[in-house]
C-alpha cells in the first residue's frame, strides 16, 4: 500500500470510477459498458509502450476495432434513456448481487479454465449491475441522502462491485488471464446493454440503430481480441 505506482494505480482506478458514475448518468448504458471493456485498449497500447510487449497483427486489429467501435457508438448514441422500471426493478437488482454471490461461491470449487471462464463472466455481470443500479438510483443533494440510503439498489451496487472485484482477482490469480478476462467483457457489455434499451429507455439517434449496434459489436470484439491484456502480470511478450 505504500508503494508510490501502487498507490498512484488505485488513486486512477478511483478517479475512474467516479467518471463512470457521470457517464452513466449522461449517457446510454451501451456505450458506457463498451467504453470500459475497451479499456483494455490502452492497457495493450501502453504495454507496448512501457514494457516493451510486443503486439501482433491480431492485438492491433483489436487495438483499431476498439477505437472505430468507440467512435461509431459516440457518433450515434442518443440521449441517456430516462425510463424507470419502478422499485421492484431496485429490489430485483439487490437480489441479483446475492445470486452472483451464490452463483460465484460455486464456480470457486471448480478447477481448470472452465472455472476461469465462469468467475469472469460472473464478474463482467457484477460490473454490469454497477451500471444498471447507478442509472436507477435517486438524484439526491447533500445532505439529503435519506432517500439514497433507503433504496436497496445503492446495496446492489457495493454488492455487485465486491463480488465483482473478488471474482476477477481469483480468477485471474488461479486460472488463465485471457479467460477471465474475455469472460468479464461479454459479461459487462452484453447483458446490460440490452436491459439498459429496454428497461431503461437507452436508444440512438434517430434511424442509426443498425449503425450503433455495429460499433458496439466491433468495440466489443476489438476488446475480447485483447482479453489477455486484462492483468499486466499475466501478459508475456509476443514472438
Amino acid at each position: 500500500m505504500v508503494n508510490l505506482p501502487f498507490a498512484a494505480g488505485l488513486g486512477l482506478d478511483g478517479l475512474g470510477f467516479l467518471a463512470q458514475l457521470v457517464a452513466l448518468r449522461s449517457l446510454p448504458l451501451y456505450v458506457v459498458q463498451a467504453a470500459l471493456a475497451g479499456a483494455l485498449a490502452v492497457t495493450a497500447v501502453t504495454g507496448a509502450l512501457l514494457l516493451g510487449m510486443r503486439l501482433g497483427r491480431a492485438e492491433w486489429l483489436g487495438v483499431a476495432g476498439v477505437c472505430c467501435g468507440l467512435a461509431v457508438l459516440g457518433a450515434t448514441a442518443g440521449a441517456e434513456g430516462h425510463r424507470q422500471p419502478g422499485g421492484g426493478f431496485h429490489w430485483a437488482l439487490l437480489a441479483a448481487a446475492a445470486a452472483l454471490g451464490v452463483a460465484g461461491g460455486a464456480a470457486w470449487r471448480l478447477r481448470g479454465p472452465v472455472r476461469a471462464a465462469l468467475l469472469g463472466l460472473l464478474c463482467g455481470f457484477g460490473f454490469g449491475l454497477v451500471g444498471l443500479a447507478v442509472r436507477v438510483l435517486p438524484a439526491v443533494e447533500l445532505p439529503q441522502v435519506a432517500p439514497l440510503l433507503r433504496d436497496p439498489a445503492l446495496y446492489a451496487l457495493v454488492g455487485g462491485g465486491a463480488v465483482a472485484f473478488l471474482f476477477l482477482t481469483e480468477a485471474v490469480r488461479g486460472g488463465s488471464v485471457t479467460t477471465a478476462t474475455a469472460g468479464m467483457v461479454l459479461g459487462e457489455t452484453g447483458v446490460p446493454a440490452v436491459l439498459g434499451v429496454l428497461l431503461l429507455g437507452d436508444g440512438t439517434r434517430q434511424g442509426m440503430v443498425p449503425l450503433a449496434v455495429a460499433g458496439f459489436a466491433v468495440a466489443v470484439a476489438g476488446a475480447l481480441a485483447l482479453a489477455r491484456f486484462g492483468e499486466v502480470g499475466g501478459v508475456e511478450p509476443s514472438r
